[in-house]
């Protein structure tokens, strides 16, 4: 069993993985369960640090790792929700041993504003298209909502908040 080229992303140079494409794997591969635990709670006192462990366990093996989020690791999108980056940073690499895929998964890397040299930091180049679930999720909303809306000029940024300007319509009906 081999990854889906369509969850492998290339920035500058270097491909990674996603972690819906590690999820995807992991199934082929007769996940049965992936559990995460909050280690650490973001507090001042911690540099607002969350920690998650994960475990995954198929049939036969029982695997955990850990993942980190703090400001310093995100971008300003990001930072409000450190908890959940944190428990999908560490399931992603969780999958990742299980899977056996070597490539660092793209939620691991410390996705910062300005460029930087270091291999596990990247700033786009270029507006990132919409991801599939975005278009999906909008395309369910607009559909609630009864609004009309311009793919073509969705960039996964604006999508993102898009989604969340429809959401909170939604919330207000």
């Amino acid at each position: 069993m081999s990854i889906n080229e369509k969850f492998i992303i290339d920035l500058q140079g270097r491909s990674y993985v996603t972690y819906e494409g590690l999820l995807d794997l992991a199934h082929q591969n007769n996940l049965k369960s992936l559990e995460v635990e909050l280690i650490q709670i973001p507090t001042k006192d911690n540099n607002m640090t969350a920690i998650c462990k994960a475990t995954a366990t198929t049939e036969n093996e029982t695997y955990m790792d850990i993942g980190d989020a703090s400001p310093q690791s995100v971008n300003s999108n990001i930072a409000p929700h450190l908890i959940r980056m944190a428990s999908t940073r560490a399931k992603a690499r969780v999958l990742r041993d299980l899977t056996n895929v070597g490539m660092t998964a793209i939620e691991e890397l410390s996705l910062n504003e300005n460029i930087s040299e270091s291999e596990d930091t990247y700033t786009p180049m270029a507006e990132e298209p919409p991801t599939r679930r975005q278009l999906e999720t909008i395309k369910k909303l607009a559909d609630e909502l009864n609004i009309p809306v311009n793919y073509d000029e969705l960039t996964k940024k604006s999508a993102g908040s898009l989604i969340s300007k429809m959401l909170d319509e939604v919330k207000k009906s």
